[in-house]
C-alpha cells in the first residue's frame, strides 16, 4: 500500500509539472467576502481570441500566451470587472496568485433602475425607456450615465429611437412589428431573472444578430447560467410606483441535469410622482433546463408581467401655472378614490423552448420557438350628442376635460373679432392681426376672471357629474362612456443561430428568424358609467356615415362589446444573416450581412360608413425585401489602446403601423409607402489599463425614407374657415423624411486610488431633419362612394435644419465614489443636459400655411410677413438644466447570507424641467397661429412633459 501511495503520488506530480510548462500564467478566482472559490468566471487576455473559464475550485491556467506585458481581463455577472497586467516570459509559467473579487455595485443600480415609462409619451410607445431600458447590459463609463445620470431626462444614445436598435431574449428578437419597438413592460419588474445580459453599441457585431445601428441587447434566461442561490428584496421609492418587492431563486444544474429558477416580483402605488397615476404591476418568471448530455440541453422560459398604471397628461404652461407641475387632468375623485380615465393594462405573456446543441467542440446551434398572446389596452372616455354637461356643482362645462380650452381663461383673452365688416379695414392691412382683438374688453376679461375661478374649484374630471347626466337620461342612453383602445396579438416565433470558430483566428455568426402575427385592434366598452347601453355610431355625421359597421346599423352596446372600430392587422417576416469575425495580433475585423422579408395586411371585420367599399375584408398584401450590409475593424495600436471603426448600411421595412395610415375605418395603404435607407459609421479611440479606461467616439448616421403619422383637430387647414371644410379632425401622413445624426461621445474613468474612483462623460450631437418631407393629409369627412381615399396633398414642408426633438443633444456628467474595503460605498455626480427641444407640427411648415382659406384665388392672407412668419415658425429650446445625484450603500456578510441596502437620490435640488412636449396644430394657418400667439395668452400653446422633481429609491436585500 505504502509503494502503491508514493507512486501515485509520484504520478501527480509528473503530471502537475507537465500542467505547468509552456509560456503563460495561471491564478484562482475567489469572492472577496466568503474568499469561496468562483466557478464560470470569464479570463481573457485583450487583443487575442484566448478566453478560459475558472473550474470548481476557481483557477484557470493559459499555457500558450503572447510573450510580453498583456492584459488580462476578468469578468462575471455580478461582479466589478478586473483588469490585471502580467509580464509574460518564454518557457515560464508565471503565478498570478489570488485574484479577488468584489460585487458589482453598479448591478444594485441597475436593479433599481425605474426608467420614465410612457407616462410621458402619450398612448403609444414611441421612445419610452430608449436609453435605459438598452443600456442595463452595458458597463462603459458612457453607458452608465446615460442610463443612470441622464436618462430622468429622456437622453437619448446618438438621438435614435429604440426601433433602431435590437432587443433580444435567448436570440428572439422582441422589438414590436408595429412600431418596430420593444415592449420593456413584458418582462418589467423581473430585474433579477434578466441580469444575464450581453450587449454592443452602436453597429458593432454580435453573435446573435445583424441588429441596427443604435446596439443590441440580448438577455439570456438558460437555467444553468445562473449563480445559484437566493434573493429577497424589498424597495420604496417616490417614482412611478411607490413599493416593489421580489424573490428570486436559482438552484444550479444538479447531478441529474436539471436546473431551474423562479422570480416574482410586485410593484405598486395608489399614486405615483404626478397626479393620479395608480400603478399595479406582477411579475413571474420560471426557467426550467435539462441537460441531456454534454452535447444537448433543452430549456423552457416561461415569462408573465402584467401592468397597469394611470397616465398623466401633457399640459400647457397656462395649465401648469394654474394647477402646478404635478396637475394631471385625467383623473377624478369617485367614491372617496381617485380614479384616472387614462390607463394602460400590458398583459402578454412570453413562453418559449431553446434548445442548446454542442455540435463540435467548436460549433454550437441554438434553436428557439416562442408564443406570445395578450393584450394592451388604454382607456380613454367617449361621448355622444354633446360634450357639455352639468357639473356636480350646478355649472356648465366640459364634463370629459377639465383643461378643454374654454373652461381656462385664456379662451377668452385670445378673441379676435374677424368678421370684416364690423372691423374697420385698417384692421386688416398687411402688418395687422387679420381682425380685431377683444380679448383685453371688461366683459372678456371678467369672463376670464370667472374661468379661472372655475378651472380652480373644478380642476379634475367630475365622474359625478358624468354618471349623474347618463342617469338623467331618459331614455337610458349613455351620454359619457369609457372604453379601451385593445391589442390583442399572437405570435409566434422561431429562430435559429449557428456559432463557429472554423479556424484559430475565424469565428462564424449566422441566424435565420420568422414570426407570425394576427393582431386584432377594436374598441371595447368598459364601463357604461351608470347608463343602460350605448349607440354605435358617430354622432359628428349623419345617416350611413355615422355607422360604424353598416352590417350592424344603429347598434346598440353595453359592457364588454366591440364598437366604433374593429380590424386585424397581419404580418410575415422572415430575416437571416451571416457574419465572419477576423482576429490577429494587430487588426481584427468583420463582415456581416442580412436579407428580410416582410408582407403586412389589414383586414377590416366591420363596414364602416365612411368607407363602406374599401373597410371590409382584406387589403392588398404590401411586401418588402431589405438588405444590410456592415463592417469594421479594431487596430490593435498597443495592448491597452485601440482604435475601433465601424460602418453599415442597411434598407429597413416601414413599421406596420405606418402601412396603413387609417387602418381604424379603411384598408387604405400609405402613398408612396417605400423602406428606409438607414447608413452609420463610427470611430472610436479606446484606453483600457487597469486604472484608467476611457473612450473617444465620433459618428455619424442617416436615415432616409422615414414616415411619420399623427391624427389632430385643425381649424381653417381644409377650406372655407365658416364652412364643414374648414373644421376637421385629419391624419397627417409625413413621407420621405431624412433625418441625421452626428456626434461625439467621451466617457472616462480613473481609479484615484484603490477606493476613490472618478468618472468624466460628455456627449455632443447635433439631430435634425435634413430635408424637406412631404404632407398628406387625410379627411374622412370628405370620404364617399367616389372617393376612398381623401387626401390632400400639402405639398413640401420645410422641416429642413430643424432640430429632431425628444433629447438633449447635449450632457456632461462628472462623479466621484467612494469604496471602503468595509464594503459600503458613496457617490455623487453632477450632470448637465442641454439643447432640447419641442417636436413641431410639419403641417404649420407648408406653403398652404400661409393661404387664406377665404380666398377664392388662394392669395395669401394680406397681413402675412416673412419675418412674423419666422418668428411663429421658430422651434422652441427647453432650458439647459443641472442635474445633481447622490447613491450610496453597504453590504454585510452574516454566515451564509449577505445584507444590504441600496440608496438614491436624484435631483437633490429639486430642479424642475421640461422633458419633451409638442406644438398642438389645431391653429393651422397664418392668421389663427399668429392671432392666438399675439394675445400673450394662446389658447392652443404647446404642451409639455415635465422629469421627476427630487426622487428617492431605497432598496433592502438578502442573498443567502
Amino acid at each position: 500500500m505504502k509503494k502503491l501511495v508514493i507512486s501515485i503520488l509520484f504520478v501527480m506530480s509528473v503530471v502537475f509539472s507537465f500542467a505547468q510548462t509552456g509560456t503563460g500564467f495561471y491564478g484562482k478566482v475567489v469572492d472577496s467576502k466568503t474568499q469561496k472559490p468562483l466557478q464560470n468566471v470569464i479570463a481573457s487576455i485583450q487583443n487575442t481570441n484566448q478566453t478560459q473559464f475558472t473550474d470548481a475550485s476557481g483557477k484557470f491556467i493559459f499555457r500558450d500566451a503572447p510573450e510580453g506585458s498583456q492584459l488580462l481581463q476578468i469578468k462575471s455577472s455580478g461582479y466589478k470587472t478586473q483588469l490585471i497586467t502580467v509580464d509574460v516570459e518564454k518557457g515560464k509559467m508565471v503565478d498570478i496568485g489570488i485574484v479577488v473579487f468584489d460585487e458589482d455595485i453598479t448591478e444594485e443600480q441597475q436593479l433599481s433602475l425605474i426608467t420614465i415609462t410612457e407616462n410621458d409619451l402619450g398612448d403609444d410607445n414611441s421612445g419610452s425607456e430608449s436609453t435605459s431600458g438598452l443600456l442595463q447590459a452595458s458597463r462603459d463609463a458612457f453607458q452608465q450615465a446615460a442610463a443612470f445620470n441622464w436618462g430622468q431626462a429622456r437622453f437619448r444614445i446618438r438621438g435614435l429611437d429604440n426601433e433602431y436598435g435590437t432587443t433580444m431574449i435567448n436570440g428572439m428578437v422582441m422589438n414590436k412589428i408595429y412600431d418596430g419597438r420593444p415592449q420593456w413592460s413584458n418582462w418589467g419588474g423581473l430585474n433579477d431573472a434578466t441580469r444575464n445580459q450581453e450587449f454592443t453599441m452602436g453597429s458593432a457585431p454580435s453573435d446573435y444578430t445583424f441588429g441596427g445601428i443604435l446596439g443590441t441587447q440580448e438577455i439570456n434566461t438558460r437555467a444553468s447560467i445562473y449563480r445559484p442561490g437566493s434573493r429577497i428584496s424589498f424597495s420604496g421609492t417616490n417614482t412611478n410606483y411607490s413599493w416593489r418587492a421580489m424573490g428570486t431563486h436559482a438552484s444550479g444544474m444538479n447531478k441529474d441535469g436539471w436546473a431551474f429558477v423562479v422570480s416574482a416580483s410586485r410593484r405598486w402605488a395608489q399614486e405615483g410622482y404626478f397626479e393620479g397615476t395608480d400603478y399595479s404591476a406582477n411579475s413571474l418568471f420560471a426557467s426550467v433546463e435539462k441537460k441531456f448530455n454534454d452535447r444537448h440541453s433543452l430549456n423552457f422560459t416561461s415569462i408573465f408581467a402584467q401592468n397597469s398604471r394611470g397616465k398623466n397628461s401633457p399640459n400647457t404652461d397656462e395649465v401648469t401655472k394654474l394647477a402646478g407641475v404635478k396637475y394631471n387632468s385625467y383623473w377624478g375623485w369617485q367614491d372617496g378614490q381617485k380614479r384616472n380615465s387614462r390607463d394602460k393594462d400590458v398583459e402578454e405573456p412570453i413562453n418559449m423552448l431553446s434548445h442548446y446543441w454542442k455540435m463540435t467542440d467548436k460549433t454550437t446551434l441554438n434553436t428557439n420557438i416562442s408564443y406570445q398572446v395578450g393584450s394592451i389596452a388604454n382607456s380613454r372616455l367617449d361621448y355622444r350628442n354633446t360634450a357639455y354637461g352639468i357639473d356636480s356643482n350646478g355649472n356648465s362645462s366640459v364634463l370629459h376635460d377639465p383643461t378643454y380650452y374654454k373652461n381656462l381663461p385664456s379662451y377668452y383673452t385670445s378673441l379676435y373679432e374677424n368678421d370684416p365688416t364690423l372691423v374697420p379695414s385698417s384692421e386688416y392691412l398687411p402688418g395687422g392681426l387679420g381682425g380685431l382683438y377683444i380679448g383685453n374688453t371688461p366683459q372678456n376679461l371678467a369672463y376670464a376672471s370667472l374661468a379661472r375661478q372655475t378651472f380652480l374649484s373644478n380642476k379634475q374630471l367630475d365622474w359625478n357629474a358624468m354618471y349623474q347626466a347618463n342617469l338623467n337620461n331618459p331614455t337610458g342612453e349613455s351620454f359619457f362612456v369609457l372604453y379601451e383602445d385593445r391589442t390583442d396579438d399572437k405570435l409566434w416565433s422561431a429562430n435559429s443561430i449557428i456559432n463557429s470558430q472554423v479556424a484559430d483566428n475565424i469565428t462564424v455568426n449566422g441566424g435565420v428568424n420568422f414570426k407570425k402575427l394576427k393582431s386584432h385592434n377594436y374598441q371595447y366598452l368598459s364601463d357604461l358609467l351608470g347608463g343602460d347601453f350605448f349607440s354605435d355610431r358617430d354622432s359628428f355625421y349623419t345617416g350611413n356615415q355615422s355607422q360604424s359597421d353598416l352590417n350592424n346599423p344603429n347598434r346598440i352596446v353595453g359592457v364588454g362589446d366591440t364598437y366604433g372600430y374593429n380590424y386585424n392587422l397581419l404580418a410575415t417576416t422572415y430575416d437571416a444573416f451571416s457574419q465572419f469575425k477576423f482576429t490577429y495580433n494587430k487588426v481584427d475585423f468583420y463582415l456581416a450581412q442580412s436579407y428580410s422579408h416582410s408582407e403586412y395586411q389589414r383586414e377590416g371585420l366591420y363596414q364602416n360608413g365612411l368607407y363602406e367599399s374599401n373597410s371590409l375584408g382584406k387589403s392588398e398584401k404590401v411586401k418588402f425585401d431589405n438588405f444590410g450590409f456592415k463592417g469594421g475593424l479594431t487596430y490593435k495600436i498597443t495592448g491597452r489602446h485601440f482604435i475601433n471603426f465601424n460602418g453599415a448600411y442597411m434598407t429597413k421595412a416601414p413599421s406596420l403601423r405606418n402601412a396603413f395610415p387609417n387602418a381604424r375605418l379603411n384598408n387604405n395603404i400609405t402613398n408612396n409607402l417605400e423602406s428606409e435607407n438607414v447608413s452609420s459609421a463610427d470611430i472610436s479611440y479606446v484606453i483600457r489599463t487597469p486604472k484608467f479606461k476611457s473612450r473617444l467616439t465620433a459618428y455619424a448616421s442617416k436615415i432616409n425614407n422615414a414616415i411619420e403619422t399623427s391624427f389632430f383637430f385643425a381649424e381653417g387647414l381644409l377650406g372655407d374657415d365658416n364652412g364643414d371644410g374648414g373644421d376637421a379632425f385629419v391624419g397627417e401622413t409625413v413621407s420621405g423624411i431624412s433625418k441625421k445624426h452626428i456626434g461625439g461621445e467621451l466617457g472616462m474613468e480613473y481609479n484615484l486610488t484603490s477606493t476613490i474612483k472618478l468618472t468624466a462623460t460628455a456627449a455632443y450631437g447635433e439631430f435634425t431633419y435634413d430635408n424637406n418631407p412631404n404632407v398628406q393629409v387625410n379627411d374622412d369627412s370628405q370620404a364617399s362612394a367616389t372617393n376612398t381615399y381623401p387626401v390632400v396633398d400639402f405639398g413640401k414642408a420645410k422641416l429642413k435644419d430643424y432640430r429632431l426633438s425628444g433629447t438633449p443633444q447635449q450632457a456632461a456628467s462628472f462623479g466621484v465614489e467612494y469604496r471602503d474595503p468595509k464594503f459600503w460605498w458613496i457617490g455623487a455626480n453632477a450632470n448637465y443636459l442641454g439643447n432640447n427641444y419641442i417636436d413641431i407640427a410639419p403641417v404649420l411648415r407648408t406653403e398652404r400655411f400661409g393661404i387664406d382659406p377665404l380666398d377664392v384665388n388662394g392669395l395669401t392672407f394680406t397681413e402675412a410677413t416673412n419675418d412674423r412668419a419666422r418668428e411663429l415658425l421658430k422651434q422652441e429650446k427647453f432650458d439647459d438644466i443641472t442635474l445633481v445625484n447622490l447613491v450610496g450603500g453597504k453590504s454585510w456578510k452574516v454566515g451564509n447570507q449577505t445584507f444590504g441596502f441600496f440608496a438614491s437620490v436624484n435631483n437633490v435640488f429639486d430642479k424642475v424641467y421640461k422633458t419633451g412636449g409638442y406644438e398642438q396644430a389645431r391653429n393651422s394657418n397664418y392668421r389663427e397661429l399668429n392671432q392666438d400667439v399675439s394675445s400673450g395668452t394662446p389658447s392652443f400653446a404647446p404642451k409639455y412633459f415635465y422629469g421627476y422633481g427630487r426622487t428617492y429609491f431605497v432598496n433592502l436585500y438578502i442573498n443567502f
